[in-house]
């Protein structure tokens, strides 16, 4: 049986804890992050543009995650844009 060509699989999810430095985040959002991070880029980043953490705390996406309020909105738009085989406007840095 074939694999589908978009899964939650292929995401992760970086929970904020108290090393919230200066490259994450400025609220206490979730966001998202690919699972097989890109080495062209400038730096390692959140779907939605920004910075890793130093030292993320990963957890695997569940679908449940995604109806969570504390996810990041432009992280949400972006893999919504992936899913849908669209680019994302987000991150296109």
């Amino acid at each position: 049986m074939p694999r589908p060509a978009w899964t939650l699989f292929a995401y992760r999810l970086i929970v904020p804890d108290e090393q919230f430095d200066l490259f994450a985040c400025r609220e206490n959002r979730l966001h998202l992050a690919l699972r097989q991070l890109e080495l062209n880029s400038r730096g390692d980043r959140t779907l939605c543009g920004g910075f890793l953490p130093a030292q993320p705390r990963w957890q695997d996406l569940e679908r449940t995650a995604l109806k969570d309020r504390r996810l990041c909105p432009a992280c949400r738009d972006a893999l919504s844009a992936q899913r849908k085989g669209l680019p994302s406007a987000v991150n296109a840095w």
